[in-house]
């Protein structure tokens, strides 16, 4: 009996559509959609997820994360990491302070919750944005051996591109999207370590492949050298403190402010020397524990923006080779400065910017929103580029949130700044 040629062709359509299901069913988790937060009356713009991304089962090794979908194409627009510093600040700072989906009013009275109003700026208005307690022991994210809370640059790099991969692996419908890793502060390690981590997996072939592009760094610890030496010129520069002190400090310590050689220099150091209430209200909350799936304070004790529960070494040394290797290779980078900050000042970065030795593509030029000057750029060959915002500080989107929103949409979209 002859077999019926039309037999195979519903084989194969019958497979695409097994396919299909099978893709559809594995796409965000639903027990980790955020349906309310104590605090919003509204509609949320965008689905939001949150939940634990275990990464060691022998441990119990946890990572905790808040997913924000883009308020406007989520299947097209990038996926964005955001990673906060210290080593030991939690995510939540960027989400709640700086690029959330929400502005934070705190409580009007004794025991009432902040209230929560849609933020104008956030950076969901163009991205997807997970935000990411690393390493484990910080925030919300915890393990059940407490000696995971010993950890340094390398394993927090390590633990985190794991993450990513498990978290790909629940929402497998991102996995085309562009994916770019951010941060500020001490993520300015996290950042290029992290890449440089994502980037030997997909060398690696390692399963899920990700779409990497590149990254962004905001007022970020680089090396100790460039960072160190920016302080004194810096704080004078900005009038903090006297010509007669700065010229002291410097015959004293001939430049070498990071590390001084003298007491003398270390003494006249001295003398050039320098509130996270609403987020732990809202964060040590039952209600909104329970709403983002996080454990109970009772279970991994309450949240800190900055913890001193883990140990952590600081053993990669100079982020320099890192950006040079990352950049040299295709991945973009975006390197901005808030021009009154003293924690990581902007001259550093400069500086070290342009240590690496590319050729200059867009000489020091002003860059504008909505028509205004709001800072100044400098283009290096292997899309390296340093930027600066006027009158922002550390937490650069806290201080300048459209100006923010303005370089982070255009760098997203590979678009001139």
């Amino acid at each position: 009996m002859a077999k019926d040629p039309t037999l195979g062709f519903y084989k194969v359509i019958y497979f695409c559509l097994f396919c299909s299901l099978v893709i559809l069913t594995q796409s965000a988790p639903e027990n980790a959609l955020v349906t309310q937060l104590p605090g919003f009356a509204g509609t949320f713009p965008s689905k939001h997820y949150s939940g634990y991304v275990n990464i060691d089962q022998s441990h119990g090794k946890n990572l905790f994360y808040y997913f924000v979908e883009s308020e406007r194409k989520p299947s097209e627009d990038p996926l964005v990491l955001w990673l906060n510093g210290g080593p030991g600040c939690s995510s939540f700072d960027g989400f709640v302070y700086e690029h959330g989906p929400f502005n934070f009013e705190a409580a009007k009275t004794n025991g009432s919750l902040p209230q929560l109003h849609l933020n104008l700026y956030s950076w969901s208005k163009v991205s997807n944005i997970i935000y990411l307690d690393s390493p484990v022991g910080v925030g919300l994210s915890y393990s059940k051996n407490r000696s995971d809370y010993v950890t340094g640059d390398v394993q927090t790099a390590i633990d985190t591109h794991a993450f990513l991969l498990k978290w790909f692996e629940l929402y497998p419908e991102f996995l085309s999207n562009p994916f770019f890793i951010a941060g500020e502060s001490y993520a300015g390690v996290y950042v290029p370590t992290l890449s440089y981590e994502v980037v030997k997996g997909i060398d690696a072939g390692t399963k899920p492949v990700l779409n990497f592009k590149g990254y962004l760094v905001g007022n970020g610890v680089t090396d100790g050298a460039f960072d160190g030496n920016a302080l004194v010129p810096f704080a004078h520069g900005m009038g903090l403190i006297s010509d007669d002190l700065y010229e002291e400090v410097k015959n004293e310590c001939r430049g070498n402010f990071y590390h001084p050689l003298t007491d003398t220099c270390e003494s006249k150091l001295k003398k050039v020397d320098e509130n996270d209430e609403v987020a732990t209200e809202w964060l040590n909350d039952a209600a909104v524990r329970k709403a983002i799936h996080a454990e109970e304070e009772n279970v991994i004790g309450r949240w800190e923006l900055c913890t001193d529960n883990i140990l952590y070494t600081h053993e990669a040394g100079s982020m320099i080779k890192y950006h040079k290797n990352l950049t040299s290779r295709g991945y973009r980078a975006l390197i901005f400065s808030g021009d009154h900050d003293m924690c990581v000042p902007f001259t550093g970065s400069e500086a070290w910017t342009r240590s690496v030795g590319y050729k200059i593509l867009d000489e020091w030029r002003p860059w504008t929103s909505d028509g205004q000057i709001a800072g100044y750029l400098q283009g290096y060959e292997n899309n390296l580029n340093f930027l600066t915002i006027k009158g922002a500080g550390h937490t650069v989107p806290e201080y300048k949130p459209k100006e923010a929103l303005d370089f982070y949409s255009r760098f997203l979209a590979g678009k001139p700044i």
